[in-house]
């Protein structure tokens, strides 16, 4: 697997975890976020890449920095 495979599977098991600890579903974060919730699934799953827009709109509804997301990138 490629490094930004690896990396873009890290990201969306990051936002994963943070949506959990915040007791969301993908559904309620990605209404938050103003994304649709497959696509997001996509992100978490690492099948997506995500956008720095819309990174930011994530860490915003889960209400953490973005640099807590991609950390451990």
């Amino acid at each position: 697997m490629a490094a930004t495979s690896l990396r873009t599977k890290a990201l969306g098991e990051a936002i994963r975890t943070y949506r959990k600890k915040a007791g969301l579903t993908q559904e309620r974060l990605a209404e938050r976020a103003d994304l649709n919730y497959k696509y997001l699934g996509e992100v978490e799953r690492g099948e997506k890449t995500i956008s720095v827009e819309a990174l930011a709109r994530v860490a915003q509804a889960l209400n953490v920095r973005v640099s807590k997301l991609v950390e451990k990138l």
